[in-house]
C-alpha cells in the first residue's frame, strides 16, 4: 500500500518544486495585503492567477516533450542569436534583483525568529548572507536529489503552517465561497490595483521555465509523458492557489499599510494573541519555509537557464545542425560544468552587494523586473506552439489555448506597464 502511494507521489516531484519556488516573499506580502484591503472578495483572483501560470507552463512543457528541445533552444533555433542577445541581459538583471529580494526576505524572517541584534537592518543583513550561503552549499554539494528532499521537507512545513493558520482565522464557508465569484466592484480604483497585483504575483515569473529542466532530471523527455506532466502541473498550481487563498484569508485579520516585512510581523503578533508564543513561532517558521524554498529553488534552477544559453551559443559557434542540436538536449544540464557552477556562485554572492537597500525598495524592483517576463513568455508560446510544422498536430495550441494566451499577453503587458510607471 505504501509503495503504491509513494509511486503516485513521485509523479508530483517537479510540480512540487514549481509550487515551492513560485511561492515566495512577494506572494506572502501581496496576498496578505490584498486580503487586508479587500477581504475574501478577492479570492477568485488567486485562482485566476494560478490558472494563467498553469496554461503557460503547460505550453512550455508541451513544446519540450514534442520537440525534445527546451524553450530557449527552440527560440534560438527558430529566430537566431537575437533571442540570446535579448534574454541574457534580462536574465542577468532579473537574477540580481530576485536574488537580492529573496536574501532580504529570508533575512527579515529569520531575524524575527532569532533577533541577534537590536538593529533589524543588521539582523536582516547577517541572516540574509547566512541563508544565501546555506542555499549555495545545498545546491553545490547536494545535487538534484538532496535539493528535492530539502524542498519537500520545507514545503510540508510551509503548507501545514499556512493552511493551519488560515483554519484558525477561518471567516466562514459562505464568505469563502462568495469570494470565489468575480466582483465588478473590484475592477475600479485601488481595488483594481490590488486585484491585478494578486493575479500577477501568484506562481512566479522566470522560474516557470525551471519545470522543463526538472522533468529532464526525472527522465520525462518523451511525448508519452504528456499526461503525467499535466497531472503534475495541475497539482502544482492547485497547491499554489490553496496557499494564495490561505494568505488572503490570514490577511483579512490585519489592518495595515506597512511594508511586507511589517505585515509578517503583525500577522505573527495576531497569532500570538490567539494561540500564544507557539502560534507566533510556528507562523514565522512557515513564512521562513516559504521564502527559503523560493531562494533554494532559484539558486538551483536559474543556473540551468544560463547554462542552456551558453550551450546554444557554443552550438551556433560550431555551426551544428538543428537536428544534431535537438538530439543532444534530451539529457539534463550538467550541473557540474563551469557555466552552471559559475552562475550559481554569482546569483548566491553578487546580490549581497545590495543588502543595504531597504526591503520595500528591493521588493518594488523585484516585482517590476519580473513583470516584464510573462508577456514575453506568452508571446513565445503563441508563436512556437501554433505552428503544426514545428510541434506537430497533437501538441499544437488549440484555439482555446491561443485565446487564453492572447488574454495573458495583454493582461501581463498591462501589469508590466503599470509597474514601470510606478
Amino acid at each position: 500500500m505504501w509503495r503504491k502511494w509513494k509511486e503516485k507521489l513521485a509523479v508530483l516531484g517537479p510540480g512540487m518544486l514549481v509550487a515551492a519556488t513560485g511561492v515566495g516573499a512577494g506572494d506572502l506580502a501581496t496576498a496578505s495585503f490584498s486580503g487586508s484591503q479587500l477581504g475574501t472578495r478577492v479570492l477568485w483572483a488567486v485562482i485566476a492567477g494560478a490558472f494563467l501560470k498553469f496554461v503557460m507552463n503547460e505550453g512550455l512543457m508541451r513544446w519540450q516533450l514534442a520537440t525534445g528541445t527546451t524553450l530557449i533552444e527552440g527560440l534560438v533555433v527558430r529566430f537566431g542569436p537575437l533571442v540570446m542577445a535579448v534574454f541574457l541581459p534580462y536574465l542577468l538583471f532579473w537574477s540580481f534583483f530576485v536574488g537580492l529580494a529573496l536574501m532580504s526576505a529570508c533575512g527579515v524572517t529569520v531575524h524575527a525568529l532569532v533577533p541577534l541584534f537590536d538593529d533589524p537592518d543588521r539582523g536582516k543583513i547577517l541572516w540574509a548572507i547566512v541563508q544565501s550561503l546555506l542555499g549555495l552549499g545545498l545546491v553545490w554539494w547536494g545535487g538534484y536529489r538532496w535539493f528535492e528532499r530539502v524542498m519537500g521537507a520545507c514545503t510540508a512545513i510551509m503548507f501545514f503552517t499556512v493552511l493551519s493558520t488560515a483554519a484558525v482565522f477561518w471567516p466562514g464557508t459562505s464568505k469563502v465561497l462568495s469570494g470565489l465569484v468575480p466582483r465588478l466592484e473590484l475592477l475600479d480604483g485601488e481595488a483594481l490595483r490590488w486585484t491585478v497585483a494578486l493575479i500577477g504575483g501568484i506562481g512566479g515569473t522566470v522560474t516557470v521555465l525551471s519545470y522543463g529542466y526538472w522533468i529532464r532530471e526525472e527522465g520525462r523527455d518523451r511525448p508519452e509523458h504528456l499526461s503525467t506532466c499535466r497531472l503534475d502541473l495541475f497539482s502544482a498550481y492547485l497547491m499554489t492557489a490553496l496557499f494564495g487563498m490561505a494568505m488572503v484569508i490570514i490577511g483579512t485579520t490585519v489592518d495595515t499599510s506597512g511594508t511586507g516585512s511589517t505585515l509578517l510581523m503583525q500577522l505573527a503578533e495576531r497569532l500570538e494573541e490567539r494561540l500564544g508564543e507557539v502560534g507566533r513561532v510556528l507562523f514565522l517558521l512557515g513564512a521562513w519555509a516559504a521564502v527559503f524554498t523560493s531562494l533554494l529553488g532559484v539558486w538551483q534552477a536559474v543556473p540551468y537557464l544560463f547554462a542552456d544559453v551558453c550551450a546554444q551559443w557554443n552550438r551556433r559557434r560550431r555551426s551544428h545542425a538543428v537536428s544534431e542540436a535537438a538530439s543532444d538536449t534530451r539529457s539534463p544540464v550538467d550541473t557540474g560544468a563551469l557555466p552552471y557552477r559559475a552562475y550559481l556562485l554569482a546569483i548566491a554572492l553578487v546580490p549581497m552587494l545590495g543588502l543595504w537597500y531597504s526591503f520595500k525598495e528591493v521588493q518594488r524592483w523585484y516585482s517590476t523586473v519580473g513583470a516584464w517576463f510573462l508577456p514575453m513568455l506568452a508571446l513565445a508560446l503563441l508563436v512556437l506552439n501554433s505552428r503544426e510544422s514545428w510541434i506537430g498536430s497533437r501538441f499544437r495550441n488549440r484555439w482555446t489555448t491561443n485565446g487564453i494566451l492572447v488574454l495573458t499577453l495583454l493582461f501581463f503587458s498591462f501589469i508590466a506597464w503599470r509597474q514601470w510607471g510606478e
